[in-house]
């Protein structure tokens, strides 16, 4: 009588693996985990991480002078007629009119930070946020 086939279970616990084998399993498994971590995961090279911090920096650095620069309109003895003049021109002239007043510049600076114009008039453009009445503010 012949032996009877051993389960699957059973072969999966006699299984041996040669050195060869388990070499190839980590290898494998490492570069499955480098794909599935720059693919799905959210991993970046070092280049990509510089490119992607230089970036928040400018932001944040068009964001804030961009601030200053709605501050600085605001404080002009003219901002009434500027303002008036600034929403007569069209969009793509907004910024060379901020540029050219002089606003977009921080102090002690000599040009205008990158972007801080055209954040500078499209907050001067927006229109102001509604005022809560005393009935909707909570006490």
């Amino acid at each position: 009588m012949a032996a009877p086939n051993p389960g699957l279970m059973q072969r999966f616990e006699d299984y041996q693996p040669s050195k060869r084998a388990l070499g190839w399993s980590c290898a494998l498994c490492v570069v499955a985990t480098m794909i599935v971590g720059f693919s799905w995961g959210g991993w970046v090279t070092g280049g990509t991480a510089a490119e992607m911090a230089r970036k928040a920096a400018d932001g944040a650095s068009a964001n804030l002078a961009a601030t200053f620069c709605v501050a600085q309109f605001k404080s002009d003895p003219a901002q009434a007629v500027q303002l008036a003049s600034l929403s007569k021109l069209d969009s793509w002239d907004r910024t060379s009119f901020i540029t050219k007043g002089g606003w977009a510049t921080l102090p002690g600076m000599k040009e205008p930070v990158s972007g801080a114009a055209d954040l500078c008039a499209q907050q001067l453009m927006a229109p102001p946020p509604p005022m809560a009445s005393a009935a909707e503010t909570p006490k």
